[in-house]
């Protein structure tokens, strides 16, 4: 099954103490980066939820956003530093008598105070914590999914289009191919009656024919059709398979070697009607060759 390597997903889950919700984003990337943005008492779930990620997702940078709410009195636990809270209001108050400021020291100037109150996570159930995190993130990774492969669809039925453009401009130039001896010879004999004028020598025959057969073996562009069928199969099956491992690099590394066979046909074949089908097949193998950086 081919697959984009963009896409969106979310997912949420619960136990009876706390809810998560996930969202999960992708776009294109040559390796598999997943970034993982959660609360800083939950940290420690960081690396189950990028494990739980890695598992469905190989390739594209994937930004994992998590978000958790609970009702649990252990997991909104405040720590209230009381010598803090003293000294910040006793040099509060040096600071008034010093400079002759008036005005209150107030809770809330106290309490923004930094280390007077903060959250503890000390007695957190990490591991009931961690489960439901996963479970979310379980569930936004089947939405993303079924994103991923709903575009990954349309991406492979627009290659399989293009494949076949490729191979009805192969089988042009196929049958163009056993012409070009013949050709080269006519104008060869043409060129050579030219230059001898009105002189009446006959063209040699023999010379003509070596001139042909090196021409003929320079120009043979058979092993490089037969690859490049061989690719087109290839990738044919690619997009055909069903669940598998990712088909992104296997198909990149087909469309650069069908790239290079288009482009030897081209230098080898020196005849313009083949030059011309082979700058069309080139076209349709970039455009390939851009869909394929969106396949996972």
């Amino acid at each position: 099954m081919i697959r984009s390597m963009t896409g969106f997903g979310r997912g949420d889950a619960a136990d009876d103490i706390r809810s998560a919700t996930v969202e999960i984003r992708a776009v294109n990337h040559r390796y598999g980066e997943f970034s993982v943005k959660l609360p800083r008492r939950y940290g420690f779930a960081e690396d189950a939820v990028k494990k739980t990620v890695r598992a469905e997702v190989k390739r594209g940078k994937a930004d994992i956003s998590v978000s958790v709410t609970s009702n649990a009195e252990e997991d909104a636990a405040i720590l209230v530093n009381m010598g803090a809270a003293k000294q910040y209001f006793k040099g509060l108050r040096e600071l008034q008598k010093a400079f002759d400021i008036s005005g209150d020291i107030t809770l809330g100037l106290l309490a923004g105070m930094p280390d007077v109150m903060k959250t503890s996570s000390a007695d957190l159930d990490e591991k009931a914590i961690t489960e439901v995190i996963c479970a979310a993130v379980q569930n936004a990774l089947r939405d993303f999914g079924d994103m991923r492969a709903a575009e990954g669809a349309q991406i492979a039925a627009d290659l399989t289009e293009r494949t076949i453009v490729i191979e009805n401009l192969l089988d042009e130039i196929d049958a163009r191919a056993p012409e070009l001896p013949s050709i080269y010879a006519g104008k060869l004999k043409d060129r050579i009656s030219e230059l001898l004028g009105s002189n009446g020598a006959a063209v040699p025959e023999e010379r003509l024919a070596v001139e042909v057969a090196v021409f003929a073996d320079k120009s043979n562009i058979t092993e490089e059709i037969v690859r490049l069928r061989s690719h087109i199969a290839q990738m044919r099956a690619i997009l055909g398979q069903g669940a598998g491992e990712p088909a992104g690099k296997k198909l990149d590394f087909l469309v650069q070697e069908m790239n290079r066979e288009a482009n030897t046909i081209g230098s080898k074949a020196n005849d313009l009607k083949i030059t011309g089908h082979m700058l069309d097949m080139k076209s349709e193998i970039e455009k390939v060759r851009e869909q394929v950086q969106n396949i996972e």
